[in-house]
């Protein structure tokens, strides 16, 4: 099983819309990739900030897709693309890193 991760950095000055992308752009990505060959599941995490023990995000938000192959993702994706990645402006000013990873283990 592949994971492909969305990675958006925490930058001073930055914007990241959660309600939108929680309640917009996310529901949209999950309708047009869920039923695709491969899909296993997605997850959104938002950084958290501790200050009490002094513990700092690097990232605002990481979302991760996990599909059988990368062929699975792509073939899901690609279709797609266009439409997700035109509505990133909607949500934030941060380019996303991405990281392809291959899962070793899982419960």
């Amino acid at each position: 099983m592949l994971n492909y991760t969305l990675l958006h950095r925490e930058k001073e000055d930055s914007r990241f819309d959660f309600e939108y992308y929680l309640n917009v752009h996310m529901p949209r990505s999950i309708e047009l990739l869920s039923n695709a060959k491969g899909f296993v599941k997605v997850s959104v995490e938002k950084g958290v900030e501790l200050q009490e023990y002094n513990i700092a995000s690097n990232y605002v938000a990481m979302c991760h897709y996990y599909f059988e192959t990368i062929e699975d993702f792509l073939n899901a994706f690609m279709p797609h693309a266009e439409e997700l990645q035109g509505d990133i402006k909607n949500y934030t000013d941060i380019e996303p890193t991405i990281q392809i990873n291959e899962v070793k283990i899982t419960a």
